[in-house]
């Protein structure tokens, strides 16, 4: 009876090891070439540039001088610039967390719950909100929130004589609903996949012990997706902070500096004030914001990376 020589661990990684090095490396040069062009090179140029007085016109365009930490403290005493910060945090927090957060995640437990047609009817209204360009979902609801826009038409409609001017009277709330109805489908999606993923044995034993809804979300559905949700949160925060064509072509920051989060903050101090030094400043301080929330996310959630 012939015996089956078993094959060493050693000689299969001695085989594996033949490849050459350089080989797989020669394949992933152009993908590194067009990061450090495309990616690194502007975030290494920003950073520099923040701590100089470079402007698009007059003399420090191009003989500008290395200030050090001048544009920093003039941020950090800049009263319109914690303005910009506090508006930028109600704004995150109504939209993105308060709104795309929960929403989606509602959206994805109905989902799960409904028949196949309300699930395609639903899904598709909602993904189409989505992939709509950022500055179609602007005017789009600048020509419901205006004037004599949409909703105002149906409110006079109902009997209102003059109902008020929503982009003048409530801007931000306006820009937050706008931005949850345009990036909940992401939310939506996430927690879809999320959701399929819990265990039955888990919800059917929850169900024969008796337990509520909320009892199951909470201690069952929430703490098996907690990787889900730090991650989805994370990428919509981040979303949320950069957001700029939607509000700039909403409001342009304003009424006065109203809706003036910091990327539009920023983008004035850059391009209408020509401070391009000090705006990069500004958005060194987003993504020192970014990451702070990050963190903050996976600390709360308690999520091993």
């Amino acid at each position: 009876m012939a015996t089956a020589i078993p094959i060493q661990p050693s000689s299969l990684h001695h085989r594996k090891s033949k490849r050459p090095l350089w080989r797989a490396l020669l394949f992933l040069t152009p993908a590194v070439i067009v990061m450090l062009i495309f990616y690194f090179g502007p975030v290494l140029w920003t950073f520099y540039i923040s701590f100089t007085n470079v402007a698009l016109t007059g003399p420090t365009a191009t003989h500008y001088q290395f200030t050090g930490l001048r544009n920093f403290q003039l941020m950090f005493g800049s009263g319109s610039f914690w303005q910009a910060v506090l508006i930028s945090l109600w704004y995150l927090i109504g939209s993105a967390l308060i709104g795309q957060t929960v929403l989606g995640l509602l959206l994805a437990l109905l989902m799960q719950r409904a028949n196949a047609v309300v699930r395609a009817v639903v899904g598709a209204v909602v993904i189409a909100a989505w992939v709509i360009p950022e500055i179609v979902k602007a005017f789009t609801w600048f020509a419901f929130l205006s004037q004599s826009g949409t909703l105002n038409t149906v409110l006079q409609s109902m009997g209102i004589a003059n109902p008020p001017a929503w982009l003048f009277t409530q801007p931000l709330l306006a820009v937050i609903i706008a931005n949850t109805w345009a990036g909940t489908a992401f939310s939506m999606m996430v927690y879809s996949a999320a959701l399929s993923s819990v265990p039955n044995e888990l919800l059917e034993a929850a169900k024969m012990d008796g337990a509520t809804f909320w009892q199951v979300l909470f201690r069952i559905i929430l703490p098996v997706i907690k990787n889900s949700i730090m991650t989805n949160t994370i990428l919509i925060t981040l979303q949320t902070l950069g957001d700029f064509t939607l509000i700039y072509a909403m409001t342009g920051g304003g009424p006065g500096t109203q809706t003036s989060v910091l990327p539009v903050f920023m983008y004035q101090q850059a391009f209408s004030f020509y401070q391009l030094g000090y705006g990069s400043a500004i958005s060194l301080i987003l993504l020192l914001m970014g990451i702070i929330a990050s963190l903050l996310y996976i600390r709360l959630l308690n999520v091993d990376l």
